[in-house]
């Protein structure tokens, strides 16, 4: 299996890359191509000691990379030499079996419609990252990708994430729930209360297990396997949780300072405490994966440091492995509505 990497796209790029691929390329046993500006990425080796690539490593060279300001819609054609464009261009080509990059978001989302191309029938891709919650995981879908959505979108969106659970999340029957302001079916504005219906009926015709609404904090004591929302509540919905979870750290850190009592507290804790925000390190997690794409394509963290890159590339091995591009591809015809001539 052969992963491509955007070795210049986020925060700590291009050494977090460089040394994230080196480590995945090892312990993973996969081939890597890291692409991006080569005398850069050799020079890097070359203050690390560094004198020939480890075995499943290469270089792709791009003199450009795409910039946080550069127009989404654009850089395909302004950014055509680019890391990015030229790794989504490699996976188009069948240079590889899958791509990650930490660059910017809504470059990625066009290039990856662009060039490697949603699978036909599916309207729309949207990212679906994996989440904790009380009772395990879920995958939120869309969380950023698509602010404006139609009914037909939102059920796309469950569908995908069914098949994309059952694969990776290892779940026979996910219950699929659709994020509202109330549990009843009549909640929601028409976008939510129409995509209640398309939902039900993907329930009733055996495509997904529907569970119906359910509000953000339900969702996150485990009501659902996957939560499905349009790109903007699904986004604020995942940054309310992050914002929450930094909060509740930082609350949890100065009570265990308060005196010598609450700091042996801590000590005897402190494993519970560890394996707590390890559940919730994104360095751990890996990255999103952008469902809809006819290969598998992996959002990392902008801030990924080398243990983050070696995970989303772990994260895309089992993309790959998981078969759920081809699941939604075969499945397309029931998840789409008609068209009408």
């Amino acid at each position: 299996m052969k992963i491509i990497v955007d070795a210049m796209g986020g925060d700590h790029a291009p050494q977090a890359f460089l040394e994230g691929s080196f480590r995945a390329a090892q312990t993973l046993g996969v081939d890597v191509v890291l692409v991006g500006r080569v005398p850069e990425l050799l020079e890097l080796m070359k203050q690390s000691g560094i004198d020939t690539l480890p075995r499943g490593v290469e270089l792709m060279d791009a003199e450009d990379v795409v910039d946080m300001h550069d127009d989404p819609a654009a850089v395909v054609k302004t950014r055509r030499n680019s890391s990015m464009i030229l790794g989504l261009k490699l996976l188009a080509d069948g240079g590889g079996d899958a791509f990650v990059s930490a660059g910017s978001t809504g470059a990625l989302l066009s290039g990856a419609t662009l060039l490697v191309k949603r699978v036909r029938g599916i309207r729309r891709a949207a990212f679906g990252p994996t989440i904790p919650t009380k009772t395990g995981r879920m995958i939120l879908i869309d969380s950023g990708a698509n602010a404006e959505c139609t009914p037909e979108f939102l059920l796309q969106f469950g569908c995908m994430g069914s098949f994309y659970a059952q694969r990776t999340l290892k779940l026979e029957s996910p219950r699929v729930a659709l994020l509202n302001n109330g549990a009843e079916d009549s909640k929601g504005d028409p976008l939510h209360r129409e995509a209640y219906a398309l939902l039900k009926d993907a329930d009733a015709r055996g495509v997904i297990r529907f569970v119906g609404n359910v509000e953000g904090r339900e969702a996150m004591l485990g009501a659902c396997d996957v939560l499905v929302a349009d790109g903007f509540s699904g986004n604020v919905f995942l940054k309310g949780i992050e914002g929450t979870a930094m909060f509740m750290g930082s609350m949890l850190k100065d009570a265990f300072r308060t005196n010598l009592r609450t700091k042996l507290g801590y000590l005897l804790c402190k494993g519970s405490m560890k394996e707590m925000a390890g559940a919730l390190d994104y360095r751990k997690v890996g990255g999103t994966t952008l469902l809809g794409i006819t290969k598998p394509v992996v959002k990392a963290h902008g801030s990924s440091d080398a243990e983050a890159v070696a995970s989303a590339i772990r994260q895309a091995v089992e993309a790959v492995n998981s078969g759920f591009c081809d699941a939604i591809r075969e499945n397309v015809d029931r998840i789409t509505l008609p068209r009408e001539n």
